[in-house]
Protein backbone atom coordinates (compact mmCIF):
# COMPACT_ATOMS: atom_id res chain seq x y z
CA UNK A 1 0.00 0.00 0.00
CA UNK A 2 1.73 3.43 -1.22
CA UNK A 3 0.84 6.07 0.85
CA UNK A 4 1.55 9.60 -0.57
CA UNK A 5 2.96 11.22 2.64
CA UNK A 6 2.69 15.19 1.30
CA UNK A 7 -1.13 14.30 1.17
CA UNK A 8 -1.77 12.34 4.24
CA UNK A 9 0.16 15.38 6.20
CA UNK A 10 -1.78 17.94 4.73
CA UNK A 11 -4.74 16.97 4.86
CA UNK A 12 -3.92 16.04 8.91
CA UNK A 13 -3.10 19.66 9.30
CA UNK A 14 -6.00 20.87 7.89
CA UNK A 15 -8.00 18.73 9.94
CA UNK A 16 -6.39 19.82 13.19
CA UNK A 17 -6.42 23.19 12.14
CA UNK A 18 -10.52 23.07 11.75
CA UNK A 19 -10.79 20.93 14.85
CA UNK A 20 -9.12 23.31 16.85
CA UNK A 21 -11.15 26.97 15.26
CA UNK A 22 -14.60 24.35 15.77
CA UNK A 23 -13.93 24.12 19.64
CA UNK A 24 -12.09 27.57 20.08
CA UNK A 25 -15.75 28.59 18.52
CA UNK A 26 -17.68 26.58 21.57
CA UNK A 27 -15.85 28.20 24.02
CA UNK A 28 -16.06 31.38 22.93
CA UNK A 29 -19.35 31.25 22.89
CA UNK A 30 -20.15 29.67 26.22
CA UNK A 31 -17.46 32.75 27.36
CA UNK A 32 -20.02 35.26 25.60
CA UNK A 33 -23.28 33.56 26.74
CA UNK A 34 -22.07 34.35 30.13
CA UNK A 35 -20.18 30.69 31.05
CA UNK A 36 -16.40 31.57 31.78
CA UNK A 37 -15.17 28.24 32.61
CA UNK A 38 -14.12 26.98 29.22
CA UNK A 39 -11.72 30.67 29.24
CA UNK A 40 -10.28 30.02 32.54
CA UNK A 41 -9.08 26.47 31.26
CA UNK A 42 -7.78 28.04 28.57
CA UNK A 43 -9.94 27.17 25.78
CA UNK A 44 -10.67 30.19 23.91
CA UNK A 45 -7.26 30.02 22.13
CA UNK A 46 -6.20 28.89 18.40
CA UNK A 47 -3.47 26.99 20.21
CA UNK A 48 -3.95 23.32 18.51
CA UNK A 49 -2.34 21.78 22.04
CA UNK A 50 -5.13 23.04 24.16
CA UNK A 51 -7.72 21.19 22.24
CA UNK A 52 -6.04 17.99 21.06
CA UNK A 53 -6.71 14.31 22.40
CA UNK A 54 -3.88 12.34 21.62
CA UNK A 55 -6.49 9.13 20.35
CA UNK A 56 -9.41 10.86 19.26
CA UNK A 57 -7.30 13.76 17.50
CA UNK A 58 -4.08 11.92 16.27
CA UNK A 59 -4.07 8.35 16.70
CA UNK A 60 -7.84 8.09 14.94
CA UNK A 61 -7.78 10.13 12.40
CA UNK A 62 -3.90 9.09 10.70
CA UNK A 63 -5.24 5.72 11.29
CA UNK A 64 -8.69 6.70 8.93
CA UNK A 65 -6.57 8.44 6.49
CA UNK A 66 -3.97 5.96 6.06
CA UNK A 67 -6.18 2.51 6.22
CA UNK A 68 -9.46 3.60 5.24
CA UNK A 69 -10.93 2.18 8.43
CA UNK A 70 -13.95 3.90 9.25
CA UNK A 71 -13.02 5.01 12.73
CA UNK A 72 -14.60 8.63 14.81
CA UNK A 73 -12.42 11.10 16.02
CA UNK A 74 -12.84 13.52 18.78
CA UNK A 75 -11.49 16.59 19.97
CA UNK A 76 -11.16 17.67 23.67
CA UNK A 77 -14.82 18.64 24.30
CA UNK A 78 -15.03 22.19 25.74
CA UNK A 79 -16.53 22.13 29.31
CA UNK A 80 -20.19 24.06 29.41
CA UNK A 81 -21.38 24.98 32.96
CA UNK A 82 -24.87 25.60 32.31
CA UNK A 83 -25.57 27.16 35.58
CA UNK A 84 -23.65 29.95 34.28
CA UNK A 85 -25.52 30.83 30.81
CA UNK A 86 -28.63 33.35 31.03
CA UNK A 87 -30.91 31.27 29.44
CA UNK A 88 -29.80 27.80 29.56
CA UNK A 89 -31.75 25.58 26.91
CA UNK A 90 -31.36 28.42 24.04
CA UNK A 91 -27.84 29.31 25.31
CA UNK A 92 -26.23 25.57 25.25
CA UNK A 93 -27.92 24.93 22.00
CA UNK A 94 -26.34 28.13 20.02
CA UNK A 95 -22.58 27.09 22.04
CA UNK A 96 -23.14 23.75 20.28
CA UNK A 97 -24.30 25.37 17.38
CA UNK A 98 -21.25 27.62 16.83
CA UNK A 99 -19.08 24.50 16.01
CA UNK A 100 -20.47 23.70 13.09
CA UNK A 101 -21.10 26.95 11.62
CA UNK A 102 -17.37 27.95 12.25
CA UNK A 103 -16.52 24.96 9.96
CA UNK A 104 -19.24 26.29 7.11
CA UNK A 105 -17.19 29.62 7.96
CA UNK A 106 -13.76 28.41 6.83
CA UNK A 107 -15.70 26.29 3.96
CA UNK A 108 -16.90 29.19 2.88
CA UNK A 109 -13.61 31.68 3.12
CA UNK A 110 -11.70 28.36 1.54
CA UNK A 111 -13.68 28.45 -1.34
CA UNK A 112 -13.89 32.24 -2.07
CA UNK A 113 -9.99 32.03 -2.03
CA UNK A 114 -10.04 29.00 -4.50
CA UNK A 115 -12.53 30.73 -7.04
CA UNK A 116 -9.89 33.94 -6.92
CA UNK A 117 -7.10 32.22 -7.87
CA UNK A 118 -6.23 32.19 -11.39
CA UNK A 119 -6.74 29.28 -13.82
CA UNK A 120 -7.47 26.97 -10.41
CA UNK A 121 -9.45 23.79 -11.55
CA UNK A 122 -11.25 21.34 -8.89
CA UNK A 123 -8.31 18.56 -8.06
CA UNK A 124 -9.69 15.56 -7.31
CA UNK A 125 -6.26 13.58 -5.88
CA UNK A 126 -7.99 10.13 -6.25
CA UNK A 127 -8.09 10.34 -10.23
CA UNK A 128 -4.29 11.11 -10.33
CA UNK A 129 -4.57 14.64 -11.68
CA UNK A 130 -1.80 16.45 -11.42
CA UNK A 131 -1.09 19.48 -8.88
CA UNK A 132 0.33 22.62 -10.56
CA UNK A 133 -0.48 24.51 -7.11
CA UNK A 134 -0.18 23.09 -3.76
CA UNK A 135 -2.29 26.44 -2.24
CA UNK A 136 -4.88 24.43 -4.35
CA UNK A 137 -4.48 21.44 -3.02
CA UNK A 138 -4.70 22.80 0.67
CA UNK A 139 -7.99 24.82 -0.35
CA UNK A 140 -9.83 21.83 -1.69
CA UNK A 141 -9.08 19.90 1.65
CA UNK A 142 -10.12 23.21 3.62
CA UNK A 143 -13.53 23.37 1.69
CA UNK A 144 -14.11 19.19 1.78
CA UNK A 145 -12.85 18.38 5.21
CA UNK A 146 -14.53 21.73 6.67
CA UNK A 147 -18.02 20.71 5.09
CA UNK A 148 -18.10 17.05 6.30
CA UNK A 149 -17.07 18.24 9.56
CA UNK A 150 -20.12 20.82 9.98
CA UNK A 151 -22.74 18.04 8.51
CA UNK A 152 -20.80 15.17 10.64
CA UNK A 153 -21.48 17.08 13.57
CA UNK A 154 -25.14 18.32 12.87
CA UNK A 155 -26.21 14.59 12.70
CA UNK A 156 -28.92 14.80 15.96
CA UNK A 157 -27.37 11.97 17.70
CA UNK A 158 -25.82 12.92 21.41
CA UNK A 159 -22.96 13.91 22.02
CA UNK A 160 -22.68 15.06 18.86
CA UNK A 161 -23.54 18.79 18.24
CA UNK A 162 -26.47 18.27 16.26
CA UNK A 163 -27.66 16.19 18.98
CA UNK A 164 -27.63 18.88 21.31
CA UNK A 165 -29.24 21.57 19.12
CA UNK A 166 -32.05 18.97 18.52
CA UNK A 167 -32.37 18.93 22.28
CA UNK A 168 -32.39 22.74 22.87
CA UNK A 169 -35.08 22.68 19.99
CA UNK A 170 -37.49 20.04 21.80
CA UNK A 171 -40.21 20.56 24.49
CA UNK A 172 -38.62 20.17 27.72
CA UNK A 173 -39.71 16.88 28.40
CA UNK A 174 -38.88 15.20 25.18
CA UNK A 175 -35.57 16.81 25.41
CA UNK A 176 -35.22 14.96 28.86
CA UNK A 177 -36.24 11.48 27.33
CA UNK A 178 -33.97 12.31 24.05
CA UNK A 179 -31.03 12.69 26.28
CA UNK A 180 -31.07 9.41 28.07
CA UNK A 181 -29.43 8.80 24.76
CA UNK A 182 -26.47 10.36 25.37
CA UNK A 183 -24.20 7.34 26.99
CA UNK A 184 -25.02 5.30 24.08
CA UNK A 185 -24.19 7.69 21.58
CA UNK A 186 -20.88 6.81 20.13
CA UNK A 187 -22.53 3.13 19.79
CA UNK A 188 -25.49 4.74 18.12
CA UNK A 189 -22.95 6.30 15.31
CA UNK A 190 -21.15 3.31 14.58
CA UNK A 191 -24.13 1.75 14.33
CA UNK A 192 -25.35 4.18 11.26
CA UNK A 193 -21.87 4.31 10.14
CA UNK A 194 -22.01 0.31 9.68
CA UNK A 195 -25.54 -0.27 8.40
CA UNK A 196 -25.25 2.40 5.82
CA UNK A 197 -27.34 5.35 7.29
CA UNK A 198 -24.57 7.21 7.75
CA UNK A 199 -23.94 7.56 4.21
CA UNK A 200 -27.68 8.79 3.82
CA UNK A 201 -26.89 11.55 6.47
CA UNK A 202 -24.05 13.13 5.52
CA UNK A 203 -23.12 12.33 1.57
CA UNK A 204 -26.29 14.13 0.39
CA UNK A 205 -26.24 17.45 2.27
CA UNK A 206 -22.39 17.59 1.59
CA UNK A 207 -22.59 16.94 -1.81
CA UNK A 208 -25.19 20.01 -1.74
CA UNK A 209 -23.51 22.60 -0.20
CA UNK A 210 -20.33 21.87 -1.78
CA UNK A 211 -22.24 22.61 -5.08
CA UNK A 212 -23.14 25.83 -3.84
CA UNK A 213 -19.26 26.51 -2.99
CA UNK A 214 -17.67 24.83 -5.67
Amino acid sequence: MSIDIAQLLIAFAVLLFSLTIHEAAHAFTADRLGDPTARLLGRVSLNPAVHVDPIGTVLFPLLAMVTGVPVIGWAKPVPVDGRNLRHYRRDFMLVAAAGPASNLVLAIVGAIIWRALPAAPFVDGAAGMSLADPLVLVLQRVVLLNVLLAVFNMIPVPPLDGGNVLSGLLPPRLAWQFDRLRPWGFLILYGLLFSGAFRVLVIPPTQFILSWLL
